[in-house]
């Protein structure tokens, strides 16, 4: 078996259509080449971020077995209609996860891969998203199942590819970025997390995980890149207690800035 399957032009596999969303603007997809390097709260930063500049912003989280973005934003239940419609945070960014669909929040999802595409299909083709400027996709890590299926049916704008210093985690991310090139998705940038921390009692600056690499990985790979982010004891404790949209974070502005993209 070949170690990737070959896409046809523009990044769609044969008999594969994307499907269009008309209500919304943007969509782009946050992606990690290896989990715990925290792509899903520099999700919820760029989202916060987007609705802090007056944007109608969503989330879909598509790491079906591995949702974190609802706890982020303080969220444990969706709005029950005709339809389905996603949860709004306190400032009002709409998300779609999994885990608001269970009855309880710490019940697994153990699923196979064809559920997982089916219910990231229906996420992005069946939720009541209404009309959006920004759409972020929360990827699961690595290059299988749903960032597969995110990339062939989803029209993306492009991807924010998320790392950390270690060298594994680097190499990981080069195989990220070759996937996103194979499926003829522009990455839009790359950011660097945890790259170091700032000690709170002398303020000396600390290189935890090494030297950041951040930089030179995105000349080497050509990649724009976004932010360096430093461990920060208190994003963790807004991201535990539902209250990230309250954490000050000029990423998305960043994101902007580099892309020139607007509603």
């Amino acid at each position: 078996m070949s170690s990737k399957e070959t896409p046809a032009k523009g990044g769609e596999k044969e008999g594969i259509e994307k499907i269009s969303r008309p209500g919304v603007k943007h969509v782009i997809a946050v992606m990690s080449g290896k989990g715990g390097v925290g792509k899903s709260s520099v999700t919820a930063l760029l989202a916060a971020g987007a609705r802090k500049e007056g944007f109608q912003v969503g989330v879909l989280d598509a790491d079906i077995t591995g949702p974190s973005i609802p706890k982020m934003f303080g969220l444990k239940s969706f709005t029950k209609g005709r339809g389905i419609f996603p949860a709004e945070s306190k400032l009002g960014v709409k998300v779609m996860s999994l885990n608001l669909l269970l009855s309880s929040e710490d019940d697994p999802v153990i699923w196979r891969g064809p559920l997982i595409g089916r219910a990231v299909t229906q996420f992005w083709q069946d939720v009541e998203w209404g009309e959006l400027d920004y759409l972020f996709i929360d990827l699961p890590p690595g290059t299988a199942d749903a960032p597969l299926t995110v990339m062939q049916i989803i029209p993306l704008d492009g991807l924010v590819i998320v790392s950390s210093p270690q060298d594994l985690a680097v190499m990981v991310v080069k195989k990220a970025l070759k996937m996103a090139d194979s499926m003829d998705i522009p990455v839009l940038g790359m950011v660097e997390n945890m790259s170091y921390f700032i000690c709170p009692h002398c303020q000396e600056k600390v290189e935890i995980f090494g030297p950041t690499q951040g930089e030179e990985v995105a000349t080497v790979t050509e990649v724009p890149f976004l932010a360096s982010i430093p461990l920060d004891q208190r994003l963790a404790e807004h991201c535990d207690s539902g209250t990230v949209e309250d954490y000050s974070s000029d990423l998305f502005k960043k994101l902007l800035a580099l892309t020139r993209l607007k509603a």
